[in-house]
């Protein structure tokens, strides 16, 4: 049995990535825009994170990471293909490759950061949590170096902070998320510790806060991306606790599915829909409809021509 809570909580970060790759609000409200796509929609890719390192406390021996690794890196090479068309030319192709081209980052990521969690698994949880907050904190210092234009006058140091790769990769975004999901299972937290709402909504709150301290403290540019957080190092473990401990089952892996045909897709239909000469009205309602009718193509798709999904 599945927890109906996750998959539908999925269904919602799924749509959180979608409207950060949208930049909602971009032009008709700067400040707002600013703390939803550089503060509430980041809790999408770490809480997706975290369940997958819950799930990946059961990945225990040779054969069973083979199987998980076969299953990523198909994921991850059947969509590099199917996005290769969309290469720029003065992309860095092997960068691309070895990272990630746009969203497909977390895949390459996800396997990467599995691999050394595999390897780090039977450590002491303390050792692992510092090494999370060692690598976390590290990729915070080097994006805010970046964001900041700390090293201005140093233009090759500031180009190599602002590269995404630099601090956007396995080690320092996905590595600490998918530890904290994999702790969480490996010391039962999710049954010694039930969140009230309230706490989850007041962890949220702070995610926003820290955004818009950035924005209006730090004045960060707007044009560039904030990955990560401090606050969402508490936020998004509480709210996967939350939504696991709200005792609701299903059978079907639909929604799930769903979620991740969304994540996977929509940069796709993005570039169909708002670069189209042809669709110059409605464009987010049209992409809303195509997309959810693409995602649900997907998944009957998936069910015969495995590894799509």
């Amino acid at each position: 049995m599945r927890s109906l809570s996750i998959d539908i909580l999925k269904i919602v970060l799924a749509f959180f990535v979608v409207c950060l790759h949208m930049h909602v609000l971009r032009d008709s409200d700067p400040s707002l825009s600013y703390v939803l796509v550089n503060g509430l929609f980041r809790i999408g890719v770490p809480v997706f994170l975290i369940i997958s390192g819950y799930f990946f406390y059961f990945v225990d021996d040779i054969s069973r990471l083979k199987k998980w690794s076969v299953r990523i890196l198909l994921l991850y090479g059947i969509w590099s293909i199917i996005y290769f068309p969309l290469w720029k030319e003065d992309d860095n192709y092997t960068l691309n490759i070895l990272f990630g081209y746009h969203h497909l980052w977390y895949l390459i990521g996800t396997f990467f950061s599995g691999l050394l969690l595999f390897t780090l698994r039977k450590i002491s949880p303390k050792v692992l949590f510092f090494a999370i907050l060692f690598f976390f904190c590290c990729g915070y210092i080097i994006q805010f170096l970046g964001n900041s234009h700390y090293f201005e006058e140093k233009y090759e140091i500031d180009s190599l902070l602002n590269l995404f790769p630099t601090y956007r990769n396995f080690l320092f975004v996905c590595f600490p998320f998918l530890g904290i999901g994999f702790l969480i299972k490996k010391l039962e937290i999710d049954v010694k510790r039930k969140p009230s709402l309230w706490v989850v909504i007041i962890s949220v709150l702070m995610v926003i806060f820290e955004a818009f301290l950035n924005y209006k403290v730090f004045n960060l540019s707007q044009k560039e991306s904030i990955d990560l957080l401090f606050s969402l190092l508490i936020a998004c473990p509480l709210l996967f606790l939350y939504c696991k401990n709200i005792t609701v089952k299903t059978d079907s892996k639909i929604l799930a599915s769903i979620s991740t045909a969304i994540y996977l897709i929509h940069p796709l239909l993005m570039e169909f829909v708002y670069k189209s000469p042809y669709i110059t009205s409605y464009q987010n309602v049209i992409f809303t409809v195509v997309l959810l009718i693409a995602s649900l193509m997907l998944v009957f798709i998936n069910r015969k021509l495995k590894y799509l999904l």
